[in-house]
């Protein structure tokens, strides 16, 4: 059977992962981004289209998808703003149940503001950052959890990873990464090995201060990381 198509959505896959796919089962991964309440307004699509590592792709012809500050204007390429669909869109929701100020709080102006960080380049390719609400606050610097986690998962003997913020009394919060490693793998300078890779594939101040090894990671139904639940963990 030859594989003619895959699609991924959900989270954003890291560049081992793309070219895994590319090597092994001789195709590109075409991700895509939408949500519930506006469900499939962004994706790559390989032959139409250059396939960048970790983007999302391009808004779909007929839908008008911007990254936006707090203010409600479009952001400059490269800024890390929220992810925002303008009003009416065929595949945006009408309203939640019985919901009216939560449905109000949904938008800014025309723009269905998604709770979805990401920053978009010069070209219109779209970058997830993370939620909201998992964004770290550290030193100053907003930093969002999906980067770190993809280089973490580049390294040979890591299978999942999980980032968060931690309180800090200095930073405010302190990046901690809780990591799945192969079965068998020993632990001992492991921690080291994985912040030095971060230091040097993204940045020293992104880095890892905190490495926690665990035998699973809490997952939803579809696979997400419950990263709020790590945060809640004692």
């Amino acid at each position: 059977m030859q594989i003619r198509s895959i699609g991924s959505g959900g989270e954003s896959l890291g560049a081992e992962l793309l070219t895994w796919s590319r090597d092994v089962l001789g195709v590109e991964v075409n991700e895509f981004y939408g949500q519930t309440e506006c469900n499939l307004v962004l994706s790559s699509v390989a032959g139409a289209m250059a396939v960048k590592p970790g983007a999302m792709g391009q808004p779909i012809p007929g839908h008008d998808v911007a990254v936006i500050n707090a203010d409600g204007l479009e952001c400059a390429p490269g800024e890390m703003g929220e992810i925002a669909v303008r009003a009416p869109d065929p595949v945006m929701f009408l309203r939640y149940w019985n919901l009216p100020e939560k449905t109000a709080d949904k938008f800014q102006g025309n723009w269905l503001r998604t709770g979805d960080l990401a920053s978009r380049d010069a070209e219109g390719y779209f970058t997830f950052a993370s939620r909201d609400d998992d964004v770290i606050t550290s030193a100053g610097y907003r930093i969002g959890p999906s980067e770190i986690e993809n280089c973490l998962m580049s390294h040979p003997d890591v299978l999942m990873a999980a980032v968060i913020g931690v309180p800090d009394p200095l930073r405010t919060e302190a990046v901690k990464a809780v990591v799945v490693l192969r079965e068998g793998c020993a632990t001992e300078g492991k921690s080291r090995e994985l912040v030095d890779l971060v230091k040097a594939r993204i940045s020293p101040h992104v880095a890892p201060r905190i490495v926690e090894f665990a035998d699973r990671l809490p997952m939803t139904a579809t696979g997400k990381i419950m990263r709020r639940e790590l945060r809640a963990a004692p």
